[in-house]
């Protein structure tokens, strides 16, 4: 079992490595807003529970297991974000924001079926159609 924190670890990990191949402290902090002992030690915990690789001070990567956590939970993330701004209508920083909290405390079921309301509700149809534009003018004038 991994902490939320600790999937943020995860989460912050793959996506840096995904833009440059290998993560470093220095970057995790910047990403996460913590101090660089709070990436140390986060680090340390994570290499115990065999999710990451790290060189003597230097290049952070995740292993098969880590990758497969660190995938679930940035698509988690995705899906909760996207399912915010184009069904709910969120700015996209706070769809951001939001997910990031909610990715971990949703259920996998809850997630699974938002994701199939939204795939519904970007079907092209005059009803999908009228129902956005519905909820879209609800949610403007409670604004």
């Amino acid at each position: 079992m991994v902490s939320a924190s600790l999937e943020d670890y995860l989460e912050a990990i793959y996506r840096i490595c995904r833009e440059s191949q290998v993560a470093r402290v220095k970057q995790l902090a910047a990403r996460l807003k913590v101090t660089n002992a709070s990436v140390v030690g986060a680090l340390r915990v994570l290499r115990g529970k065999g999710l990451i690789e790290q060189e003597r001070y230097g290049y952070i990567r995740l292993t098969k297991a880590g990758r497969e956590l660190a995938r679930e939970v940035s698509n988690r993330h995705q899906v909760l974000a996207d399912f915010f701004q184009q069904v709910l209508g969120l700015r996209r920083f706070r769809a951001e924001q939001d997910a990031c909290q909610a990715e971990h405390l949703l259920g996998s079921e809850t997630i699974e079926r938002l994701i199939w309301l939204k795939e519904f509700m970007s079907r092209k149809g005059a009803n999908r159609e009228a129902c956005l534009e519905r909820f879209q003018k609800f949610i403007n004038e409670r604004e």
